[in-house]
């Protein structure tokens, strides 16, 4: 689905009558299995689980380059464009120090929600194990869910040195992170269903209730960028984080972890995170300096604790024309649809844009008045009409 806004007005006739009904006028197939959590507002009505639609673009809202404030304008922007949602990283630190930037994504999400009617909202991800523990990601994204029904997802991950081992001193082999990571999403889950839980497993002790539960549908999607771990996502995920070429090569073993679940494979959402470049020589530069890293992201960066060691790994280690293999790059819309439906193509679901170009609302602007016509006219999405 290209948003579209026409059930704003129908969202303000439920205001005007005290019901705060969420996004109940969007429609689409069922593209995650989140188990139902308490859904009923502060009227007392309940809030009707959504849907997520069966194809959604979003736009990447990076807190590694960019400061918070400047990512709820961004995130505005992104909406009135058109946008189906944006994702958020979720960083103690940048990547590369070059970045400057690693402010706090649920912040920043909060602030958003608020300056915006409909786009939904979501970590890309978010790791509960380590800095943060299972129980209070619960809490934290139950209580984003209470403020904007209906437009938030959960998005977890195993991890980076650079945000868990630099916060905490914490840091595991992935076997153990993996497991970590399985374990918090069971917790997490059972207390979003407003019960209390008694949990004392391998790595976590947890005997609460969460009093505020989420209100309306929360996916909680879960990354995966190799082999084991796709299929992990398959099994414990309402839904996939990756990026391109991790799909394409291990697309497999996330539909085998999927099916081993007993989850339809045609409805469960598939976010995909696609790289662009919207200008010339001068953006494509400022893009590849900012996101060196990105093709050793996994292999072996991920385990390092200090940005500016990752900087210069990667300045010495990463050719400039590998980081940019696969990124559609120039101001001819056509280049950019043939990505983007060609990811849809493939089974995407949600296709995440990131440019790492300094004019972020030049892209926004771009999408919005060459890109989002073009990818409404020549696919089919699910409609709001």
């Amino acid at each position: 689905m290209i948003a579209d806004t026409s059930w704003i007005s129908d969202r303000r006739r439920l205001l005007k009558t005290g019901t705060l009904m969420g996004l109940a006028a969007v429609t689409g197939s069922l593209a995650g299995g989140a188990e139902r959590a308490n859904a009923e507002s502060y009227t007392g009505v309940k809030v009707p689980d959504q849907k997520m639609p069966d194809r959604a673009l979003g736009f990447m809202l990076p807190h590694e380059q960019f400061d918070v404030a400047q990512l709820v304008e961004f995130g505005v922007a992104a909406e009135e464009a058109g946008f189906d949602f944006v994702a958020t990283s979720d960083h103690f630190q940048p990547w590369q120090n070059n970045e400057g930037h690693a402010g706090m994504a649920w912040v920043t999400m909060a602030a958003l929600g608020q300056k915006t009617k409909r786009i939904r909202m979501g970590t890309t991800v978010t790791c509960p194990t380590y800095r943060y523990s299972p129980a209070v990601v619960a809490e934290g994204f139950a209580s984003l869910a209470i403020l904007f029904p209906n437009r938030v997802f959960l998005g977890v991950g195993s991890g980076e040195a650079l945000n868990e081992q630099a916060a905490t001193g914490a840091w595991d082999p992935w076997p153990v992170r993996s497991e970590r990571l399985v374990e918090a999403t069971q917790i997490i889950r059972e207390l979003w269903k407003g019960a209390e839980v008694n949990h004392s497993g391998k790595y976590y002790k947890v005997q609460a209730k969460l009093y505020d539960p989420p209100r309306g549908t929360l996916p909680l999607l879960m990354a995966g960028n190799g082999p084991k771990a796709m299929r992990r996502c398959g099994v414990h995920g309402d839904g996939l984080v990756t990026d391109p070429k991790t799909w394409k090569e291990h697309k497999d073993e996330f539909l085998s972890g999927v099916k081993e679940a007993g989850k339809d494979p045609r409805t469960t959402p598939v976010l995909v995170e696609q790289y662009v470049v919207v200008g010339g020589r001068k953006e494509l530069d400022e893009a590849v300096a900012k996101w060196r890293f990105g093709p050793k992201a996994w292999k072996p960066y991920f385990n390092v604790r200090d940005p500016k060691e990752i900087e210069a790994r990667a300045m010495r280690e990463v050719p400039a024309e590998k980081v940019s293999e696969g990124w559609p790059v120039g101001t001819d819309a056509s280049t950019h649809v043939k990505v983007i439906e060609g990811l849809f193509q493939s089974g995407a679901t949600m296709v995440n844009i990131h440019t790492g170009q300094s004019d972020q609302l030049r892209a926004i602007n771009f999408y919005k008045d060459e890109v989002i016509p073009k990818l409404r006219s020549r696919m089919r999405f699910s409609s709001n009409k």
